[in-house]
């Protein structure tokens, strides 16, 4: 899985006041949980914007007073009418537990149906899995090289070592409409 580093400094004071200011100087509060221990940290955000808008998923390895922590973003609290990120929720990874993460999913290959004429859609954009870090891919990647019209990949044909999908098994990832010319080519013959 990709990483990235940040460095960060603890937060003295929590409230509502205080972050206001906080925000005002060009960093954003964040809190880190799950380890043994909370952390509430302030981060640079024209540095921590990279992680957010992006499609990828990175571990973020996060250094606060000579500390690196290993984290993966949770959760994101935006401005309602600006959509500046307020405050961001940072999960602490144990290697030796599993945890949950949504990963891009990237498809590879030209459909059988596509070159037909038929319409691929991708309803699903990520997937929640669960598995060890070492075990986390950057993404999933599905073929899509046999998928013809009328057929569908579902969560339950994606398989993994060492990964637990936590989506319902039966959501379709991706499926192939027939056009109206594959239809009308199918009644001809």
């Amino acid at each position: 899985m990709k990483s990235i580093s940040l460095s960060g400094s603890s937060r003295k004071n929590v409230g509502k006041k205080d972050s206001k200011q906080i925000r005002k100087e060009g960093l954003m509060p964040a809190v880190i949980y799950g380890g043994g221990e909370q952390y509430h940290i302030l981060l640079p955000e024209k540095e921590f914007a990279k992680v957010i808008f992006t499609p990828e998923t990175y571990v973020i390895n996060i250094t606060i007073d000579g500390k690196t922590i290993k984290t993966i973003l949770k959760d994101v609290q935006y401005h309602p009418v600006s959509d500046i990120a307020l405050h961001a929720d940072l999960y602490e990874i144990n290697e030796t537990k599993p945890f949950t993460v949504s990963l891009p999913i990237r498809l590879v290959g030209t459909s059988k149906g596509v070159l037909r004429g038929g319409k691929l859609q991708q309803r699903m954009r990520r997937l929640r899995v669960s598995g060890l870090l070492h075990n986390l891919p950057d993404f999933i990647e599905i073929d899509i090289t046999e998928v013809d019209a009328g057929m569908a990949i579902r969560i339950e044909d994606i398989q993994y070592d060492g990964l637990t999908m936590i989506d319902a098994k039966r959501n379709i990832v991706i499926d192939l409409k027939a056009s109206r010319a594959m239809t009308e080519e199918e009644t001809e013959e």
